[in-house]
C-alpha cells in the first residue's frame, strides 16, 4: 500500500523533478494535435492529452525502476533512486504503477472508442519497454514506438482516422526518439557494457567505433527529410520550414557534443532535444495562425 509520508519518494519515482521525459513526449503529441486540428484544437482535447502525457511518462518511469532495481544499484547516476536505495518497497512501487495506469485509463474513457482502442497497445508497448534492453540491441526503437502512439491517438481523436501524414509523423518521432535516447545511452555506455545491458549506443559503437555519431547524423537527416515532406504535404512551408532550418542547427550542435564521447556532453545532447521539439511546435503554431 501507498504511504502518505513516502509521497516525496513517489514523486521521485515518477521523475517529477526531471521533466525532460515529459517534454519529449509532450512535443510530438502537440505537433499531432496542431496538425490534425489545423491549428485550432479544442481545449478539452489538449488538456486530456497533456494529462495523459504526464501520467504515462510517470508510469513508464516507475516500471523502469521496478524492472531495473537490481541494475540501478551498480550505476552511479541511478544508485540513489528510491526503490534501489530501499526508501520505498517493491509493493509500494507496484501500487503506484497501478494507480497511474488506472488514472490513465479513466482519462482515456473521455476519448472516442477508436482512440480508446489505440490506447491499449500504446499502454502495453510503454510498459514492456524497460525489459527490451535484455533482449535486443535497439530498445530505443521500442521506446520510439511507445512515445509515438500519442500521435496516432491525436489524429484518431480529432479526425476520426489516421491519414498518411499521421503515419509519417509517427515515423518521424520514432527517428527522433532513436536520436535522443541513443545520446542518453551514450552517457551510460561503460556501465551498460559492464552489466551486459543492450542499447543502440553500444550497437552503433560496435558497427562504427569512434565514428558511431555518423549513424546519429544519418538518423537526423532522415528526420529532417520527413519533416520537409510533412511541410510540403500540409502546405505549411513558411514558418515551419524556418523551424526545420533551426532544427538542423540544433542537430549540428548535438553532433559536436556526442563526437567527443564524453558522458556529460552526451547527456547534454540528450537534454538539448527539448529545444528541438519546442522549435518544431513554434513553427507549426505560427504557420497555423490566421
Amino acid at each position: 500500500m501507498l504511504q502518505i509520508q513516502h509521497i516525496p519518494y513517489y514523486l521521485q519515482l515518477m521523475r517529477v523533478e526531471k521533466p525532460i521525459g515529459s517534454y519529449l513526449l509532450m512535443w510530438p503529441t502537440l505537433w499531432a494535435i496542431w496538425m490534425a486540428s489545423e491549428g485550432a484544437p479544442q481545449a478539452h482535447i489538449v488538456v486530456i492529452f497533456m494529462l495523459g502525457v504526464f501520467l504515462m511518462r510517470s508510469a513508464g518511469c516507475v516500471i523502469n525502476d521496478i524492472a531495473d532495481r537490481d541494475i540501478d544499484k551498480h550505476v552511479e547516476r541511478t544508485k540513489n533512486r528510491p526503490l534501489t536505495a530501499g526508501k520505498v518497497s517493491l509493493k509500494e512501487a507496484i501500487s503506484l504503477l497501478v494507480l497511474l495506469v488506472v488514472l490513465s485509463g479513466i482519462l482515456a474513457l473521455f476519448l472516442s472508442w477508436k482512440t480508446l482502442l489505440l490506447s491499449i497497445p500504446a499502454l502495453l508497448i510503454a510498459l514492456s519497454y524497460p525489459f527490451m534492453k535484455r533482449f535486443h540491441s535497439l530498445p530505443q526503437a521500442h521506446l520510439g514506438v511507445a512515445f509515438a502512439f500519442g500521435i496516432l491517438m491525436a489524429f484518431m481523436e480529432i479526425q476520426g482516422r489516421i491519414p498518411a501524414v499521421g503515419y509519417l509523423l509517427f515515423v518521424t518521432n520514432i527517428l527522433w526518439t532513436l536520436i535522443y535516447d541513443t545520446e542518453y545511452a551514450m552517457s551510460d555506455r561503460e556501465e551498460d557494457k559492464a552489466l551486459n545491458i543492450k542499447s543502440s549506443a553500444l550497437l552503433f559503437e560496435a558497427l562504427l567505433g569512434k565514428r558511431d555519431y555518423y549513424l546519429i547524423i544519418a538518423l537526423q537527416v532522415l528526420m529532417v527529410l520527413c519533416l520537409i515532406t510533412i511541410a510540403l504535404q500540409l502546405q505549411i512551408t513558411t514558418y515551419f520550414l524556418w523551424a526545420i532550418f533551426f532544427v538542423i542547427i540544433l542537430f549540428y550542435y548535438q553532433v559536436t557534443l556526442i563526437k567527443t564521447h564524453d558522458k556529460i556532453r552526451c547527456f547534454q545532447a540528450f537534454l538539448h532535444n527539448h529545444y528541438v521539439g519546442l522549435v518544431i511546435f513554434i513553427g507549426l503554431f505560427l504557420n497555423y495562425l490566421p
